[in-house]
């Protein structure tokens, strides 16, 4: 059997139809439009390429000419006939990818938070590129506005990542607005790679990245430490454009005691707000004197303050909260203290 033969059964009734209503002049009916559109969506859903039946539909225009039709009427009709089977076409197409599109946003959800049977999400890993018998790490950026894959500056990073990676097995993609890269442990250039191009298309955006991980349930792992560390650099104020979770294990550790750390800074830095224009002034000077390596004069410029305006500071810390940031035995619970209310996000929210 030819393919010629194989593509009859999407032409059915083709031929009469255009020599019918050339013959007489007519637009074709809802009844032989809508035969045309059924077919076309059982070509789609067959596989044929567009090319193909297009080519099909013109070679049994030419064979089945209808010689006593006006040449500008039957090609009237051959249009009419013609699209009527590419919206078919168009409509099964649209809806192959929703389902390809509903079935890859499944997995994604499913294998950053470790739902499902391992070895069926292994399977379903092959279909989209992973191999989960590998150790992957997961590196996310942020911008300054949400995104999905519809917008411009994903398609610009990931045709950046596919452009220069296109034979390797990784994964790209966006979840609750932020950029999203799964790449094997072992290749590094590939996360590094995707970093730099999403922090240039987001005009300066952060991007972090997770450990290595074996398995699905690995991923997930990754997935959150990236995501911890977006959040910690928000909270401390960190701007560098590439965080690496590794880097920060300290500060998940000082929170993972949330009650711990509450005490912490309750015990050790609530006094501060007994001071004129409350605890902040004061603990943006700690700050920038831990930051600055206990340099006064750097923590006085950061600051835009005199070093003896900067001394005054940090005697009045000590007389309230009975600890010297100046002596180094007191130097580093004071400092924990400090790291630990910006992750709680205090003075601002309360203790």
């Amino acid at each position: 059997m030819t393919v010629h033969d194989t593509l009859g059964e999407f032409l059915d009734g083709y031929t009469e139809i255009v020599a019918d209503a050339s013959t007489t002049g007519r637009r074709l009916t809802r009844d032989e439009l809508n035969s045309r559109r059924e077919l076309g969506v059982k070509a789609a859903a067959s596989g044929y390429g567009w090319r193909v039946l297009v080519r099909e539909h013109l070679a049994a225009s030419r064979t089945g000419w209808p010689t006593a039709a006006a040449p500008d009427s039957v090609v009237a009709v051959i249009e009419q006939a013609v699209d009527a089977f590419a919206d078919g076409y168009e409509r099964a197409q649209r809806l192959v990818i929703r389902r390809e599109e509903a079935a890859r946003r499944e997995f994604i959800d499913d294998l950053l938070h470790g739902r499902g049977d391992p070895g069926h999400l292994a399977a379903r890993a092959e279909r989209f590129g992973l191999r989960l018998s590998r150790a992957h790490a997961v590196a996310v950026a942020e911008g300054p506005a949400k995104y999905d894959e519809t917008d411009p500056v994903p398609r610009q990073v990931q045709d950046a990542l596919f452009g220069r990676f296109e034979n390797r097995r990784i994964l790209f993609t966006t979840k609750d607005g932020r950029m999203l890269c799964i790449a094997p442990g072992d290749q590094g250039d590939v996360l590094t790679h995707f970093a730099k191009q999403a922090h240039a298309a987001t005009d300066g955006g952060q991007v972090a990245i997770g450990r290595p991980r074996p398995g699905a349930v690995g991923i997930g792992h990754s997935y959150e430490e990236a995501r911890g560390a977006l959040d910690v650099a928000q909270r401390m104020g960190f701007d560098d454009p590439l965080l690496r979770a590794a880097d920060l294990l300290v500060f998940p550790v000082l929170a993972r005691d949330r009650q711990a750390l509450v005490d912490l800074v309750c015990s050790t830095l609530s006094p501060l707000e007994q001071a004129r224009g409350g605890a902040q002034p004061l603990l943006d000077t700690l700050a920038a004197y831990f930051d600055t390596g206990c340099v006064a004069a750097e923590a006085a410029r950061r600051l835009s303050l005199s070093v003896r305006a900067l001394t005054y500071r940090l005697e009045r810390i000590h007389t309230l909260t009975g600890t010297d940031p100046t002596d180094p035995r007191h130097r580093y619970t004071l400092q924990t203290a400090v790291i630990g209310a910006r992750l709680l996000d205090w003075p601002t929210r309360p203790l």
